[in-house]
């Protein structure tokens, strides 16, 4: 009867050893093991989709599964991070992040820079900025960010003034010469695209601009340079930013096999931040 107990007993021990050693390499390979890299990544749909898919065809021949988690918005992609339904994601610049960490009290950080998506003014009625006329209607997004980076990008095409110093705070109340009296109307910035034939002209994101069938080097009538500071991300909360897969991942995306791709299927439309 004891020689059974003592055996009983060593056998828990054996099991208990055994899980604590499971639960450690786990936590040292980011809670995956080696069988199970599976990478959840969010995207908004259009190019950041279609960069993670090729991102992805990289990644499976390094080992690593990536699932692209497609959002139609700029909120949602940041909330499921942060939930830890997703691992990264893949679709804002830094300043949308810092506004988003600071107005959400999250703590999502950036692991890798990606890519340029240039801002451009769109028109299915006029050839050029100066056609807009006297008291036109233009849209502008409604997020904080992009609302003001559009204002910028209406102030270098000449059409506004705004407030010296307002920089990526801009809102339209910083407006301080306004020659055609342009109205601007603030829409998500989604809707914008799809909502261009009721506007004089809009601000458009490229991403959502080549989702609706615009192509951004044909098609805008003014575009940011390629000087523009809105480079975009990839994202982790705070707690993963040494994860060592996800550090892999980014070199991936970094890779030359996916710039080779950004350059050869956007043609300027976006580009490498490599």
């Amino acid at each position: 009867m004891k020689k059974s107990l003592l055996a009983a007993i060593l056998l828990i021990m054996a099991t208990l050893v055994s899980a604590c050693g499971g639960k450690e390499e786990a936590a040292q390979t980011g809670g995956q093991s080696a069988e199970q890299q599976v990478i959840k990544v969010g995207v908004t749909g259009g190019p950041h989709e279609e960069i993670l898919n090729k991102v992805k065809e990289v990644a499976k021949a390094e080992g690593l599964e990536v699932e692209v988690v497609v959002f139609n918005d700029y909120v949602l992609p940041n909330q499921a991070l942060d939930k830890g339904n997703i691992d990264l994601n893949s679709f804002q610049t830094i300043p949308f992040l810092e506004k988003f960490n600071q107005d959400h009290k999250t703590n999502i950080v950036v692991i890798g820079k990606t890519v340029t998506f240039p801002m451009g003014l769109y028109s299915t009625k006029y050839k050029s900025v100066e056609e807009i006329p006297e008291g036109g209607i233009v849209g502008i997004q409604n997020d904080p960010t992009n609302r003001a980076r559009a204002l910028l990008l209406y102030q270098s095409a000449g059409l506004i003034t705004l407030k010296e110093g307002v920089g990526d705070q801009a809102t339209p109340q910083d407006i301080t010469d306004n020659p055609k009296n342009l109205e601007f109307k603030e829409l998500e910035a989604p809707f914008l695209a799809r909502s261009l034939n009721n506007l004089d002209a809009a601000s458009i994101n490229t991403n959502f601009a080549m989702e609706a069938g615009y192509n951004p080097t044909k098609d805008s009538i003014f575009a940011e340079g390629g000087d523009s500071p809105y480079v975009n991300v990839l994202a982790v909360n705070e707690s993963e930013k040494e994860n060592p897969t996800y550090k892999k991942l980014v070199e991936i995306y970094r890779s030359e096999e996916v710039k080779k791709f950004i350059e050869e299927h956007f043609a300027g439309a976006v580009l490498p931040s490599w």
